[in-house]
């Protein structure tokens, strides 16, 4: 009883909701000791799945709502009722305390875009902390994050709760020690969202200064993990130094002396940046960087922040020019000049995590790359892919015999170009940067369409067939 009247507190905080709110079509709310899910069947598919998901809906399906199947709901205690263009489903939280985790506000169709993961609510360029008089999240030795809540010693529980953990209500306990609490997580650099709650009542990081709008008339704490470091050497007797950049919109950020070096950290998304620094009242470029490009008619440093990529055609030696261009650049086409060597050309570059398609240009005649097996053609066109810092490996065992084999999915709007694979020993496999969410994709195999027979997870379509389904948490 304890956790259900904690639960509905939680819920009756958040759930006043602004007319905006009122209109988001998928819902999930808490009423009168119920949670209540309201699915409007003319959203997607992937939103209504993730909305069910959430919610805790093991075994339903968008497609058996669609088709008017609430066996699986009904079976777990849910309550289904169909009228016109939506769907509601309910249950008791007293059921549900049981064994389900419930996420502290109310989830709308958008909310889903939230991964949990680095770049909440949406991925950002750049970030720095803002703490006051007192840090309470620090970087450990190990690796761990730690936050820190002082005082409270009176309370009988505290909890960090945030986007890294889903907004779990249940994990998250932190560990009472003789000054407050803690808890040490592992977090990838990024921005993240989170909240303490103190015995049962729900409460920003008072010692943080970052905060941001929940989207329901409250605030979250923001915290940024770093991983990137701006060092600049030799100008000790100088009283200021900042550095500007497109990072931040050329907005000043200052930097401090440590050992005789000016330095200032922080969290940069991969990306391309322009940057200068100002040493009293004076531009000047970053001395340990050559790579410069002209602005505005002002020479600035060029951060060329991600994963390098090493770009190599054997051959054409006898070309005059030869560049490689493709979704990384704009396919600009005279941008990235390659270097020649003894057996062809070459040319490494660096390149934000993404799924990116590109060619050569070879004395302005444009060829896919002979070396990558990994293709897809598009209105006629065929260009080669590459996936950078990819998170996912597609993998189908055993089809030695064939010629092709493709994956086909919901992410490419099912082209049946699909992406080629590449055989490998007794796989085919491709790599894929793919975003949280869940993903519907099939393998067709010299023209014949079959489920993934490594991944037990699938649903059925209009055509009867199946698609295969993976989560990306």
């Amino acid at each position: 009883m304890m956790r259900l009247k904690h639960l509905f507190t939680l819920f009756l905080m958040l759930c006043s909701l602004t007319a905006a709110v009122a209109q988001v079509r998928n819902k999930m709310i808490m009423q009168r000791g119920r949670l209540v899910l309201i699915v409007d069947l003319r959203t997607s598919k992937t939103e209504i799945d993730s909305m069910l998901k959430a919610g805790g809906v093991t075994g339903q399906t968008a497609d058996m709502l669609l088709k008017g199947n609430y066996a699986p709901a009904i079976k777990n205690g849910w309550s289904v009722k169909a009228k016109n263009n939506t769907i509601q489903l309910d249950r008791s939280l007293s059921d549900i305390n049981k064994s389900a985790d419930i996420t502290p506000y109310l989830l709308s169709s958008t909310m889903f875009k939230s991964s949990g993961k680095p770049g909440y609510p949406a991925e950002v360029a750049f970030g720095v902390n803002y703490f006051g008089s007192r840090v309470s999240v620090h970087e450990l030795p190990s690796g761990l994050t730690r936050f820190f809540v002082p005082g409270n010693l009176q309370a009988k529980r505290v909890f960090l709760s945030g986007n890294f953990n889903n907004w779990s209500t249940i994990k998250g306990l932190m560990n009472k020690t003789d000054s407050g609490w803690v808890a040490d997580i592992r977090l990838e650099p990024g921005k993240y969202a989170y909240k303490f709650i103190i015995n049962s009542n729900w409460t920003t990081d008072i010692n943080n200064n970052l905060t941001e709008d929940d989207g329901l008339g409250n605030s979250n704490s923001i915290y940024y993990r770093y991983n990137y470091t701006f060092k600049l050497s030799g100008y000790q007797s100088v009283k200021k130094v900042s550095i500007y950049g497109t990072f931040n919109k050329w907005t000043e950020l200052p930097m401090h002396p440590v050992n005789g070096i000016w330095v200032t950290s922080l969290y940069l998304h991969d990306g391309i940046y322009l940057y200068r620094f100002m040493v009293n009242g004076e531009w000047i470029t970053d001395p340990t960087n050559n790579t410069t490009q002209v602005q505005n008619k002002l020479l600035s440093s060029v951060l060329l922040f991600g994963e390098t990529v090493t770009f190599k055609l054997n051959g054409y030696t006898n070309a005059h020019k030869v560049y490689v261009a493709g979704g990384f650049n704009n396919w600009d086409p005279d941008m990235l000049p390659m270097a020649k060597t003894a057996t062809g050309w070459v040319l490494p570059y660096t390149i934000a995590a993404g799924n990116y398609l590109y060619k050569f240009v070879v004395d302005g005649n444009w060829i896919i790359d002979p070396l990558n097996a990994h293709q897809i053609t598009t209105d006629g066109k065929t260009n080669s892919f590459i996936a950078v810092r990819p998170n996912h490996t597609f993998t189908l065992k055993g089809y030695g015999g064939a010629h092709t084999v493709r994956l086909i999915g919901d992410f490419i709007n099912w082209n049946e170009q699909g992406y080629t694979m590449e055989h490998k020993g007794d796989e085919w496999t491709i790599n894929m940067r793919l975003k949280p969410g869940k993903y519907l994709y099939k393998y067709l195999i010299d023209g014949n369409w079959i489920l993934d027979p490594g991944n037990k997870q699938w649903e059925q379509n209009q055509y009867g067939t199946g698609n295969s389904v993976l989560w990306i948490e």
